[in-house]
């Protein structure tokens, strides 16, 4: 497919409990699951999707186990696969403002929010399925 835009998108990524910056643009927490010792009213944050998150079944599998990242990885894409429209509204927001994916695992080289970058910045490079912004 051809190429909708050659802007390179801005993802970061940071733990939940890093302080909020200016420059984090549209901030998403990309976790199943509520982080633990947060109150909703504490965290600053655009939008919370439970859906781009792992299944609990291969969150559970996986258990942030670094021997497992390879195979989680893999796993997680093809997750990530089904859900073509909300990794469109995450690059659209990286290619628009700027975008930070937000996760509570103490790992943070062995966590899905780093994945689901790698994921976006690949999307972006193909120009697969881009609303052409």
């Amino acid at each position: 497919m051809k190429k909708s835009s050659s802007r390179v998108p801005s993802i970061r990524v940071k733990r939940v409990y890093d302080p909020a910056s200016p420059d984090d643009g549209f901030r998403v927490l990309v976790d199943r699951l509520w982080p633990r010792g947060i109150r909703k009213e504490q965290l600053v944050l655009d939008l919370w999707m439970k859906d781009v998150a792992p299944s609990d079944a291969l969150r559970k599998w996986f258990g942030h186990d670094p021997a497992k990242w390879e195979e989680f990885g893999r796993r997680y894409r093809e997750e990530l696969q089904q859900r073509p429209q909300q990794l469109d509204l995450l690059l659209s927001h990286a290619l628009s403002s700027g975008l930070t994916l937000l996760f509570a695992a103490h790992d943070r080289d062995h966590n899905q929010a780093v994945v689901l970058r790698e994921v976006l910045l690949e999307r972006a490079r193909s120009g697969e399925n881009q609303t052409g912004r």
